[in-house]
């Protein structure tokens, strides 16, 4: 059947400490990121760094934390644990070790699953990195007023890129790793485990490789879930909501296709020492509840 019931709740909470932990000390580089992915006016990261901190100060930096946290925590937790789950399931079904493509489809399975699942909370998590000082006293207050003003279907505004774009990067982020992984396994038959610095280093490569091959779909996604159509306007007519062939074309048309890469190395700079935080975590919390390497 695959995993127990005892295990699942193991890999959840291991997966959901290590989100927790890696979103809240690359935070502020997540903001730096969404306003390049949502705004053109920002020349670069220097820029919009220092309109940032001048808008709301140095704390301002960690605006939109706390649903950061709400959204990653359960994200990561229902990922890590899908994907063994699957790993577990697949390998009783055949009888044999895991495939390369057989871990990809695992790992786009438990993308997929974690994101249908919490996107209404990435979508606000989206939206209060954004805002500026004062728009929403707290979370409560900005459900109340977006969802009074565009509707609950803003929700899911922006989903599809994302599922586009979560298929190939989460196949090739959990593939890539664990493939790093078993190689050191095998080239070590002593039984020795990889050092945490190991396990950081497999995950940024991997994380790396994943976020550029997908990145224009996070980028689209964002501009959607960014733009605020009233609802009656939209009921009316008066405004156009805009789908994702849209954004593409307009991005395309006003910044050329690189424009699909703003503000990948800010994206970079956050992935990189996050999934390193979060693989190294996770793999720590595996070891003390006793969960097998691969």
């Amino acid at each position: 059947m695959g995993l127990s019931w005892a295990d699942m709740m193991k890999y959840l909470v291991a997966g959901g400490i290590a989100g927790g932990v890696s979103r809240t000390v690359t935070a502020p580089v997540d903001r730096i990121k969404v306003f390049l992915q949502a705004n053109s006016k920002y020349g670069g990261l220097l820029s919009c760094l220092h309109a940032l901190i001048k808008e709301g100060g140095i704390l301002g930096l960690w605006r939109g934390n706390a649903m950061n946290l709400i959204k990653t925590v359960p994200d990561s937790a229902i990922k890590f644990m899908v994907y063994e789950q699957a790993k577990a399931i697949t390998v009783k079904s055949n009888s044999r070790e895991l495939s390369l493509h057989h871990r990809v489809l695992a790992g786009s399975l438990a993308g997929c699953t974690s994101q249908a699942i919490i996107y209404p909370l990435e979508s606000l998590k989206t939206r209060l990195t954004l805002r500026k000082t004062g728009q929403y006293s707290s979370i409560l207050d900005a459900v109340v007023k977006i969802t009074r003003k565009e509707g609950m279907r803003w929700y899911y505004r922006g989903f599809l890129p994302n599922i586009l774009g979560v298929i190939p990067y989460s196949g090739i982020d959990l593939a890539t790793y664990e493939t790093i992984k078993l190689h050191y396994l095998l080239s070590h038959e002593d039984g020795q485990r990889p050092s945490l610095l190991y396990f950081g280093g497999s995950a940024a490569v991997s994380s790396s490789f994943g976020l550029i091959v997908t990145y224009p779909f996070a980028l689209v996604k964002t501009r959607l879930q960014a733009l605020e159509i009233p609802l009656e306007e939209k009921r009316v007519g008066k405004i156009k909501e805009l789908t994702m062939i849209d954004v593409f074309r307009e991005v395309i048309q006003r910044e050329g296709v690189f424009g699909l890469y703003r503000g990948v190395l800010a994206n970079l700079i956050k992935v990189i020492p996050a999934v390193c935080i979060s693989y190294m975590i996770n793999e720590k919390c595996r070891q003390s509840f006793g969960l097998k390497l691969l």
